[in-house]
């Protein structure tokens, strides 16, 4: 496998949504720390991140759809254009059951998790040079269909989606929607938190993973993603929803 210091210097400026947080700010952490440029973006700044060589920040609100196009020309203004895109920004929502979950949530959730993702695509598709790579952050809760997951897995089946369908528009990029695996990050910890109420399996299930390999902390998981990154045009399908577990990551 090769590792991110042996990535061709196409791919060694890297784009990443939700920055602050999570997934986002471990696979940016770690791409700093291997010489490689980071582009970021997310609602909250990254103060540890804020000075490192090579990293640019601006701050937006994505699920204020119309704030991205002028973050973005802020962000990539007389800098090179990033070799991959990792989308990750995202929220959970409510966790419960869809038929107690109002319908604006829903909407709020949809609007970050999968539509603030269109613009940006589109942002990048039309430079002069697009990203070989575009990585959406989706989860097994798209196609599992676990109560409980609500929102979450509708705007993430629905970004699953999107990928695949400007997968066949845009041969010229490698698309994939990837599962990272349970990861210990704060979305996680809001489930983690909630009382095991024999409704939703979920929660004791994950609970049961505490301390165990199975729940990665986000350093870890970061590492194991950017492999698996580093392989998808090569063994997957443009367009391809993906586990990295499933993919020996």
């Amino acid at each position: 496998m090769k590792s991110v210091k042996q990535m061709d210097q196409a791919k060694r400026t890297i784009f990443i949504t939700g920055v602050s947080s999570g997934i986002g700010h471990a696979v940016a952490e770690r791409y700093l720390s291997s010489g490689h440029r980071v582009y970021g973006i997310s609602r909250r700044k990254p103060e540890d991140l804020t000075g490192r060589e090579g990293f640019r920040f601006v701050n937006v609100d994505l699920a204020k759809h119309h704030l991205i196009q002028p973050a973005l020309d802020r962000l990539f203004s007389g800098h090179p254009p990033p070799g991959i895109a990792v989308l990750n920004a995202g929220t959970l929502g409510k966790f419960g059951d869809i038929k107690d979950t109002d319908l604006e949530l829903i909407r709020e959730v949809m609007e970050l998790n999968t539509w603030a993702n269109k613009p940006i695509i589109d942002y990048l598709l039309t430079r002069q040079a697009p990203p070989s790579q575009i990585v959406a952050i989706s989860t097994g809760a798209s196609v599992s269909g676990a109560r409980g997951w609500n929102a979450y897995s509708l705007s993430k089946a629905a970004l699953n989606m999107l990928i695949r369908l400007y997968s066949r528009e845009f041969p010229g990029t490698h698309f994939c929607a990837v599962a990272p695996g349970l990861v210990d990050t704060p979305m996680l910890q809001q489930v983690l938190s909630l009382p095991s109420d024999g409704t939703h399996p979920t929660i004791d299930r994950l609970k049961g993973k505490r301390g165990t390999p199975d729940l990665l902390p986000p350093d870890e998981a970061a590492e194991r993603l950017i492999g698996v990154i580093d392989r998808l045009p090569m063994e997957v399908e443009s367009g391809s929803f993906v586990d990295v577990r499933l993919l020996g990551g």
